[in-house]
C-alpha cells in the first residue's frame, strides 16, 4: 500500500538564517488581494468576451494580469495557513450522525449522572489540555440492557460542547461480519469533508490522516457494539478536545479510558418504563402484575420495552392477562433450545409480540431478518411486501411500536433509516429460514436486489452520463465529468482524470437540476455504501450473478465517479469480475474488466490493470462493440503511458480519439485528446500538445463542461510553459516572458476554479504546475506554490503527489541555485517513487538529480543517477526518455 511521506518543511534559508515569517504587506494584504482578483477577474473575462480584440492587446491584458496576481499571491501568502480545515459556506454543516434519543427513554439517573461527572472531570477545553489523551467512555453491559441508548441520551446532552460534529458507527461487533475499522475511518473523514480522491492505502494510512483531520477538533465520536479494543483503538482520535463513547457486550480493556458496567434495570425502573410505555393507568391499576412482567423480563429495558409495546398497541389487555400469556410463553419456551446468543427473557418477550403481530407484520419482520443490511431505508419495507413503499412503511411503524424494529436516523439523502436489534435479528431468522420453503424468501431478497439496482444506477447515470455508453448521455450533460477509468495516485496525474460538474447548454436555469441531481448521487452514495457492500454481496451468495453484476457495476461507477471508498470499490470490482464470468456475457465481462482495471491500476497495479484493459479490448473487438472498444483502448494507451512505455501508448490514445469521433462522441475525444497532449508534452512535442488542447477546449466550452475545462486549462498552462522555456534556451526573452506571464495567468484561473469548489485535489495540482513552469523571473514565488501545493496534498493522503511535489520543489530549488536543498528533495522524490513501485518517475527524479549536479559544476556526482535512470528507461523501453538522458550522460562524461 502507498504510504505517507511528508515534505521536509524548513524554516530557515539555505544560508542557515532564519526566514521571515511574515511580510510588510500582511496586514494590507486581505485588501490588496481583494483588488487583484477583481481586477484579474474582469480582466479573465474580457478575454472571453471580447472576441475582437487584437491580439497583441490580448496579450498585454494577460500579462499584465499575471503579473499581478502573480506578485500579489506571493506578498500575501501567509505561511501560517494550514489546508487542514473543515468546509465551509451555507452549503455545509459539521456532520451530525448522531441516531435519536428513544422517547421512552427513562431511569439511569446514577448511570448519566457518573457519566457527567466523568466528563465534568476529565475533558478539558484544548487550551487547558496540553498533550492529554482523548476522554474515552466505554460501557458495556449484557445484550439488551440499554448501553446505545443511554450513549444516544448522553450525547445528545453534550451535544453542544462539540462544534465540529458528531460522528457514529455501529461496529456490528455482536455478528458473524463485524465492520472493519478501515471501513469506519473513511466514512468518518467523508463525512468531516476530507476528499480522499486518491487511494489513502491501508489502516496505517487512513489513521494519520484521521490524526490529521480531528487536529484541533472538538469531536463527539460514537462507537456501538464493538467487538472488542482492537476494532476501536484506531477510532480513537489523539485530540484532547474529542470525546469518544464506545458500548460493547464485554470490557474493552482500553488504555485511559473509562469503563463503566450498565446493570439491568431495578425493579421499580422496568415499572416505571412499562409505565410510559403502556401510555395509560393500567400499571397503577395492578402494580403486583407490573413487577411480575418486569421480573419474568429479567428487568432487561429491551424485553420491557417489547412488552410495553404489545400493551401499547392492545388496549384491552389488562397487565394480568399479559403476565399470564408471558408466564405460559416462558415455560413452553424453558422446553426449547435457546440459541446461546439470545437471553431467555428477550425471546420471551420476543415470542409475545411476534405471536401477536399481524400476518404481514410478522411476515414483515421474517424477511427483515433476511437482509444482511446494517439498515435500509423505507422502501425496502414496499419490496419485501410486494406491496406499496407507502404500506410497507406503515407496516414497518407498525413494528418499531410493538419494539420490534427500531429507526437508526436521517441519512445524508434525507431518508429515514431502519433496523433491527441483533437479538431481535437472530430471533426472527430462525422462523423465516424455517418457513421459506417455497421460496417466498428469495424473491423478496431479490425484490430488494432489483430495487437497490435500479437506484444505483439511476444516481450513476445521473453522476456520470458518459459511463454508461452513448445511450446514457444527455444532450448537454456534463454530470458526473468525473475520473475516468483510471483514477488513483500516479494514475490520475498522467491520465489528466475529470470530476466535472453538471452545466448544460442554456444557462444557470439548465445547469441546476443538473446539479443537484448529481450532489444527491454523491449524498446516496455517502449513505448507502455499507447496505450496497452488503446487498452485492448477499447478491454473490445467493448466486444472483445478474443482480450482483448490475448493482455492483454501478457502485463501481459511483465510486469511480467520486474517486471515493477504494478498498470496497477494489472488493465490489472483484464480484463484478466473477459474476460476468458465472453469467456468462461477454460484453458484461469486457465491461467488468475495464471497471476493476480503473481501480487496480489507481492503487498501483498497473501491470493487472493493462492486462484487463487489454482483455476488455479483445473482447468488445470480437463484439464488434466499437464505443466500448475506444474505451478499452484508451485505458491500455493510459496504462502504457502511465507505466513509462509513451511511445507503444500513443498509438492506442491515437486509435482511440479516431474511434470516439467515427462514434460522434466528442465528449470522449476531446478528453482523450487531452491525455495525448500530456503524452506529447513528455516526448518535449509541446507544439503539437498545444494544438490537441485547444480542440479539446472548444468542445468542453462549447457544451458548457467547465470542469473538464479547467483541467484542460492546466495542461495547456504547462505546455505554454514547457514553450516559454524552449523560447528562453534560444534567448528570445520577450517572448518567453509573455508565454510565462500567459501560462501563470491560466494556471491561477484554474486553481481559482478548483478552490470555489472546494476541490483540493486539483487545487493543489494547479499550484505544483505553477511551481514547475520555471519563470526565472518569479522563482521564490514558484517555491512557494510548490510548498502550498505539498501541504494539501500531504492532508489528503496523496502519496504519490506528494512524491511528485518533491520531485518540483528539488527542481524549484535547482532554479534558485540552491544545489543542496535540490538535491535533498530530489532524493525524497526517488525513494518515495521506489517505495511506490513507480519506476517511470523514479527514473525522471533520477534523471533531473544527475541534471541538477550537472549544471551545478559537478559531472562526477552526475554520472551514477544519469545510469541508473538510463538502465530504468532502457528496461521500460521508454525511447525518449533514453535520448534525454543519454545527451546527458554525454555531457557528464566529456
Amino acid at each position: 500500500m502507498p504510504r505517507s511521506h511528508v515534505p521536509d518543511h524548513r524554516d530557515s534559508a539555505s544560508d542557515g538564517t532564519p526566514r521571515r515569517r511574515g511580510r510588510s504587506l500582511s496586514l494590507a494584504g486581505p485588501a490588496v488581494a481583494g483588488v487583484a482578483a477583481a481586477v484579474a477577474s474582469i480582466l479573465a473575462t474580457s478575454l472571453d468576451v471580447v472576441e475582437d480584440l487584437p491580439t497583441s492587446a490580448k496579450v498585454a491584458i494577460t500579462v499584465f494580469a499575471a503579473l499581478l496576481v502573480g506578485v500579489l499571491t506571493w506578498a500575501t501568502a501567509d505561511r501560517r495557513h494550514t489546508p487542514y480545515q473543515l468546509p465551509s459556506g451555507p452549503a455545509w454543516r459539521p456532520p451530525d450522525q448522531w441516531p435519536p434519543v428513544v422517547e421512552h427513554f427513562t431511569g439511569r439517573a446514577d448511570s448519566l449522572a457518573e457519566l457527567r461527572e466523568v466528563f465534568r472531570e476529565r475533558h478539558r477545553p484544548r487550551t487547558q489540555a496540553g498533550d492529554a489523551p482523548p476522554l474515552v467512555i466505554s460501557v458495556y453491559g449484557r445484550g439488551g440492557v440499554g448501553k446505545s441508548a443511554l450513549m444516544t441520551r448522553f450525547g445528545d446532552e453534550i451535544a453542544a460542547r462539540f462544534p465540529d460534529g458528531r460522528l457514529y458507527a455501529d461496529l456490528r461487533g455482536t455478528v458473524d461480519a463485524p465492520v472493519r475499522p478501515e471501513e469506519v475511518l473513511i466514512g468518518f473523514l467523508r463525512a468531516l469533508g476530507v476528499p480522499l480522491t486518491t487511494d489513502p492505502g491501508g489502516p496505517s494510512e487512513l489513521r494519520k490522516l484521521w490524526l490529521t483531520w480531528t487536529k484541533g477538533r472538538r469531536i463527539l465520536i460514537g462507537l456501538d457494539n464493538a467487538h472488542d479494543g482492537d476494532q476501536i483503538q484506531d477510532l480513537i482520535p489523539a485530540e484532547a478536545g474529542c470525546v469518544v463513547m464506545v458500548t460493547s457486550r464485554h470490557p474493552l480493556f482500553l488504555l485511559n479510558a473509562y469503563d463503566t458496567q450498565l446493570p439491568v434495570f431495578s425493579e421499580e425502573q422496568g415499572v416505571t418504563l412499562l409505565s410510559r410505555l403502556a401510555r395509560d393507568d393500567r400499571v397503577e391499576a395492578d402494580p403486583e402484575a407490573a413487577r411480575e412482567i418486569v421480573r419474568m423480563c429479567d428487568r432487561l429495558p429491551l424485553a420491557i420495552s417489547i412488552c410495553g409495546g404489545r400493551l401499547a398497541t392492545r388496549r384491552n389487555w389488562s397487565l394480568r392477562e399479559l403476565a399470564d400469556r408471558l408466564s405460559d410463553e416462558r415455560r413452553r419456551l424453558d422446553q426449547l433450545e435457546v440459541a446461546r446468543r439470545l437471553d431467555l427473557s428477550v425471546r420471551a418477550s420476543l415470542q409475545l409480540s411476534y405471536d401477536d403481530c399481524t400476518g404481514i407484520q410478522r411476515r414483515l419482520l421474517r424477511m427483515l431478518s433476511l437482509l444482511t443490511a446494517p439498515d435500509v431505508p423505507g422502501w425496502v419495507a414496499g419490496e419485501l411486501l410486494a406491496t406499496s413503499e407507502l404500506d410497507g412503511v406503515d407496516q414497518l411503524e407498525s413494528l418499531i411500536d410493538a419494539q420490534l424494529a427500531e429507526s437508526s436516523g436521517v441519512d445524508l439523502s434525507g431518508a429515514r433509516r431502519y433496523r433491527l436489534h441483533d437479538l431481535v435479528r437472530i430471533f426472527a431468522r430462525e422462523p423465516a429460514d424455517g418457513e421459506d420453503a417455497d421460496g417466498r424468501g428469495r424473491a423478496a431478497v431479490e425484490r430488494v436486489l432489483s430495487g437497490y439496482r435500479r437506484r444505483a444506477e439511476d444516481k450513476a447515470m445521473a453522476r456520470w452520463p458518459q459511463d454508461w455508453g452513448r445511450s446514457g448521455r444527455r444532450a448537454g450533460d456534463e454530470a458526473g465529468d468525473e475520473v475516468g477509468e483510471d483514477a488513483g495516485p500516479g494514475v490520475l496525474e498522467a491520465f489528466g482524470e475529470d470530476a466535472d460538474d453538471p452545466a448544460a447548454g442554456g444557462g444557470t436555469a439548465a445547469v441546476m437540476p443538473v446539479a443537484r441531481a448529481q450532489t444527491e448521487a454523491a449524498d446516496w452514495l455517502n449513505a448507502e455504501r455499507l447496505t450496497l457492500i452488503a446487498m452485492i454481496d448477499q447478491a454473490r451468495s445467493l448466486k444472483m450473478w445478474e443482480l450482483a453484476w448490475g448493482l455492483g457495476r454501478a457502485f463501481c461507477s459511483l465510486c469511480h465517479s467520486m474517486r471515493a471508498y477504494w478498498s470496497d470499490w477494489r472488493a465490489v470490482a472483484e464480484i463484478v469480475c466473477e459474476a460476468a464470468e458465472r453469467m456468462g456475457d461477454p460484453r458484461a465481462l469486457g465491461i467488468a474488466l475495464l471497471d476493476r482495471a480503473a481501480v487496480t491500476g489507481g492503487q498501483g497495479g498497473r501491470r493487472t490493470a493493462g492486462e484487463d484493459a487489454e482483455r476488455a479490448l479483445v473482447a468488445f473487438t470480437e463484439l464488434d462493440e466499437p464505443w466500448w472498444a475506444a474505451r478499452a483502448m484508451r485505458a491500455v494507451g493510459m496504462t502504457l503511458f502511465n507505466d513509462g512505455n509513451i511511445d507503444r501508448a500513443q498509438g492506442y490514445l491515437i486509435g482511440a480519439i479516431k474511434a470516439f469521433k467515427d462514434e460522434k462522441d466528442t465528449w470522449w475525444a476531446a478528453r482523450t485528446q487531452r491525455n495525448l497532449a500530456e503524452l506529447r508534452l513528455a516526448q518535449r512535442r509541446p507544439e503539437e500538445a498545444r494544438e490537441l488542447l485547444e480542440d479539446a477546449l472548444l468542445v468542453f466550452k462549447r457544451d458548457r463542461n467547465r470542469y473538464s475545462e479547467a483541467q484542460t486549462l492546466r495542461v495547456y498552462g504547462e505546455v505554454l510553459g514547457a514553450i516559454a522555456r524552449d523560447l528562453l534556451a534560444r534567448g528570445e526573452t520577450r517572448a518567453a516572458r509573455d508565454h510565462f506571464a500567459k501560462a501563470e495567468f491560466i494556471l491561477n484561473r484554474a486553481a481559482d476554479r478548483f478552490r470555489l469548489r472546494g476541490e483540493l485535489w486539483e487545487q493543489a495540482r494547479c499550484l505544483r504546475a505553477a511551481g514547475g513552469l520555471g519563470n526565472p523571473a518569479n522563482g521564490l514565488a514558484e517555491l512557494e506554490h510548490v510548498r502550498r501545493a505539498g501541504e494539501i496534498l500531504t492532508a489528503l493522503g496523496d502519496s504519490w503527489g506528494v512524491a511528485r511535489v518533491e520531485l518540483a520543489e528539488g527542481r524549484a530549488h535547482a532554479r534558485l541555485g540552491r544545489v543542496t536543498e535540490a538535491e535533498e528533495a530530489l532524493l525524497r522524490a526517488v525513494r518515495a517513487f521506489e517505495d511506490l513501485g513507480d519506476q517511470w518517475w523514479t527514473a525522471r527524479s533520477l534523471r533531473y538529480l544527475g541534471e541538477t549536479h550537472l549544471e551545478a559544476g559537478d559531472k562526477g556526482r552526475a554520472v551514477d543517477p544519469l545510469v541508473r535512470a538510463q538502465d530504468i528507461y532502457r528496461t521500460l523501453g521508454n525511447l525518449s526518455g533514453m535520448s534525454r538522458t543519454l545527451d546527458l550522460l554525454k555531457r557528464a562524461r566529456e
